[in-house]
């Protein structure tokens, strides 16, 4: 093995720094993946759905803005995490707009009332498939 043996100059002691004007994470770009994958697999609750979704469409667009001027990383990562956030929120909006149809239809008050006025299981039971039959119908 040889090593070459050379004066050193001035050059060899100086160290490179990151350039200070490049921020090196942009925190709004992870928080809104996280909480937009979180909203997708929560979607059918309204804290998942919605709070979640909101929250990383939010994040999401901060994120982008702050990665447009290359002043941070992940930029296509906010926007995933919006565009997850996004669906997750349409998703739940969805499911609640379906749960309120079927709680304002008729036959669910048809149903209601017939199960408060049930005094046995078997009666119940009736209401039941009277319901499914109509909804079914």
């Amino acid at each position: 093995m040889s090593f070459s043996h050379h004066p050193q100059t001035p050059d060899d002691y100086r160290q490179t720094s990151p350039d200070t004007g490049v921020k090196r994470s942009n925190g709004p770009a992870i928080a809104a993946l996280v909480l937009g994958v979180v909203a997708i697999l929560l979607f059918w609750t309204v804290f998942g759905g919605i709070l979640l979704g909101l929250l990383a469409v939010i994040l999401g667009i901060i994120g982008a803005r702050k990665a447009r001027g290359s002043r941070a990383p992940h930029g296509k990562m906010a926007i995933i995490g919006a565009v997850l956030g996004a669906l997750g929120l349409i998703a739940s909006v969805v499911i609640i707009a379906i749960g309120a149809s079927v709680l304002n239809s008729e036959e669910f008050k048809n149903f209601d009332d017939c199960v408060q006025q049930a005094g046995t299981q078997s009666e119940r039971e009736a209401c039941e498939r009277d319901f499914n039959k109509n909804i079914n119908d």
